[in-house]
């Protein structure tokens, strides 16, 4: 740097403030002048002018270089004092800790944490805390990024005001977030006109850790289906089913909704049918169940045909891994693609598609894979003939089989990217697919092959279990389709059962009156009703024991000239099948023409027949933690779970209400 010849550099090493490592203090005369060595701007050196102007400068600083990064990142981690300015030199440690102390001394002693100025801007330290929180628990960063040395240079150099939380506090903010967060989401349930149905879903991570994951489902009062993560618990496998029941009911009643259940979604375990009718035999103590309960325990539909595909999987076995090992050679040399396209040109086989091996993690690449192969079915036999080295191609017969098994799967992902083909599907969505696999394996079941026959009749034996719990929820689901009304019952029962199907939907019928009669006898319409529509559906909260009474007092109070709402509805014409028919609004519509039976819908439409999203539907695995997130503590991780489900969904409904995208991660804490 040039100076005057009268300018003198004045030594800074007795210079307390930090700033002085990025300026030369130049005495001309009686004047003090300080020249950034960034930028070489002059500005006051004066002890009277203080270094505030000083430090402003350096944070517009375009010239300003980071001294020595690449060195301090080759150190490892060091303490955080270390980085608690944005920008001075790292050449000497023991100046370094000595600057950070000063800074930090008058910053507590000069400044407020929640009111500093930059710029002439206020910056809201505490405010910023909580938005690095609310970022980290939204994208699912792990907490020991506050501790990363990139990401504290990076926040230092951006705004050196803001104090940098370690690793407990910015844990502790994520858990004061989840709290603020849970207040929100308890006081919309309790406000809630309908009821909520719960599903329980199973997570691991590395080792024996398990995890319970409850959620709520519910259809608020505009209408929208909605799901919130009420509790992800960590469990012990050595738990008994009366010990995991009564971990959901205190759930149930920490949240305050126990009253307010109408419904558990598992998976298609027998594992879960102890914690099931505990749970149902609770709630039915206190009459907080419509139908004394007969709707309540269903079963995830994706869940039981993830299951028939893992039965089919396996007892085709060898018979994918022939199909498997036949690409995996023709795919293994340039020269046996090529030959094998010759000898699918000689059959005549017109197929563009490119053989690939299926990826084990998803269960729908080995359909894919195996449909393929089918399309060369003639060319592995030639190809057989003309090559030594191939001796893998299934038989005349296997391939039949094969074709059978593609058959099996191709129902299967069909119904699977129907349960996911929508983020909040609703629950009448499902009773046609469940029927059509019901018939597809009664044709199976009469397969002459032996082979085939054997398979269908295991796969018909565990859909059995399923169809025995949730046909009648199935049923009344899509009789409130108005779409279908009764007839989709009456189109599908005789395929399925034949003689008895006149029997099986007057079963369904009846459950259907006495749900209605359930819902009309608590509702505020109702003559001499005595409970709210939010109470339960049994008694109030009070446990009324003349229940019977004010159902006595429904029945005989009805007028034979008046008809329900459910006749009314049931006796109008279909509505057309549209594609981009929404029953929700339907019913949003047509709630002042069906005000109970529409109670009745919201109950029903709002219950998770599937669990599954389309990311894991046709997963293979369970759902599983990511390492960092398996080591934190259990009330930190319920924390970052939920909050993370919630604020999610906030943001969503953000995005969909408005055409403006704001990302406001800010949050006010006061």
């Amino acid at each position: 740097m040039e100076i005057a010849e009268e300018a003198v550099i004045v030594n800074s090493s007795r210079l307390k403030s930090v700033v002085w490592n990025d300026f030369d203090r130049v005495k001309k005369g009686d004047t003090f002048v300080a020249i950034c060595r960034h930028c070489k701007r002059k500005l006051s050196g004066s002890s009277t002018s203080g270094t505030s102007h000083l430090r402003n400068h350096l944070i517009r600083c375009r010239r300003r270089s980071n001294h020595d990064i690449s060195q301090l990142l080759t150190r490892g981690k060091k303490k955080e004092g270390t980085l608690a300015i944005s920008n001075f030199s790292f050449d000497q440690e023991q100046r370094k800790a000595e600057a950070v102390s000063i800074v930090r001394t008058k910053f507590e002693q000069g400044h407020t944490r929640d009111g500093l100025l930059n710029n002439g801007i206020n910056f809201d330290n505490r405010r910023s805390r909580l938005d690095l929180a609310r970022m980290i628990i939204l994208h699912g960063y792990p907490l020991s990024m506050v501790e990363h040395i990139g990401f504290r240079i990076f926040v230092r150099n951006l705004q050196p005001l803001f104090d940098i939380a370690t690793f407990d506090g910015v844990e502790a903010d994520c858990r004061e977030i989840y709290l603020m967060e849970r207040q929100k989401v308890y006081e919309e349930l309790d406000k809630l006109p309908g009821k909520i149905s719960l599903s329980a879903d199973t997570w691991t991570a590395n080792g024996d850790a398990e995890y319970l994951c409850l959620t709520a489902h519910y259809i608020d009062d505009s209408w929208q289906l909605k799901k919130k993560i009420l509790n992800f618990l960590t469990t012990d496998p050595s738990q008994t089913e009366d010990m995991l029941s009564e971990v959901i009911m205190t759930s149930l009643r920490n949240w305050d909704i126990d009253r307010k259940l109408f419904s558990v979604t598992f998976d298609n375990y027998s594992t879960y049918d102890k914690i099931v009718s505990r749970i149902r035999e609770q709630l039915c103590q206190h009459r907080f169940l419509y139908c004394d309960g007969q709707l309540f325990d269903t079963r995830c539909a994706a869940n039981v045909v993830k299951l028939m595909v893992q039965d089919t999987l396996e007892t085709a076995s060898p018979l994918i891994h022939k199909v498997r090992e036949s690409i995996r050679y023709v795919r293994s040399s340039q020269a046996n693609q090529e030959k094998f396209t010759e000898m699918a040109q000689i059959v005549g086989v017109d197929c563009k598609k490119r053989l690939n091996l299926d990826n084990s993690f998803y269960w729908n690449t080995t359909y894919i894979m195996i449909e393929t192969a089918l399309e060369y079915k003639d060319a592995f036999p030639l190809l057989q003939e003309h090559d030594s080295g191939y001796g893998v191609c299934p038989s005349a017969t296997e391939w039949d089989r094969i074709s059978a098994i593609a058959s099996f799967l191709k129902l299967f992902v069909e119904v699977s990217s129907v349960f996911a083909g929508s983020k909040y599907p609703t629950a009448n969505t499902y009773f046609p697919e469940i029927c059509d696999i019901h018939l597809q394996l009664i044709e199976w079941c009469q397969n002459s092959d032996d082979f085939v026959n054997s398979l269908a009749l295991k796969l018909k034996s565990r859909f059995d279990e399923y169809w025995k719990k949730c046909s009648l929820a199935l049923a009344i689901a899509a009789i409130l389709d108005p779409r279908y009304k009764m007839k989709l019952v009456e189109y599908y029962y005789p395929q399925i059962y034949g003689d008895s199907a006149p029997d099986c939907i007057n079963i369904v019928s009846d459950c259907m009156k006495a749900l209605y009669n359930g819902h009309a006898i608590y509702s505020p319409l109702a003559p001499n009703g005595q409970a709210e529509a939010s109470q339960v559906g049994g008694a109030g909260a009070n446990n009324d024991r003349l229940t019977g009474y004010d159902k006595f007092i429904y029945e005989t109070s009805q007028s034979n000239n008046i008809k329900s709402d459910l006749d009314k509805y049931l006796e109008e014409p279909l509505f057309p099948r549209k594609a981009d028919f929404s029953i929700l609004n339907w019913w949003k519509v047509h709630t002042p023409r069906y005000p109970i039976l529409s109670m009745m819908a919201r109950n029903i439409l709002g219950m998770p027949m599937s669990k599954a999203s389309l990311e894991f539907v046709f997963n293979t695995g369970n759902k599983a933690l990511e390492q960092y997130r398996s080591s934190l503590r259990s009330d930190t991780l319920q924390a970052l779970m939920c909050a993370q489900d919630w604020m999610r969904d906030e943001f969503e409904d953000s995005r969909a209400s408005s055409s403006t995208v704001t990302l406001a991660l800010c949050y006010d804490a006061k």
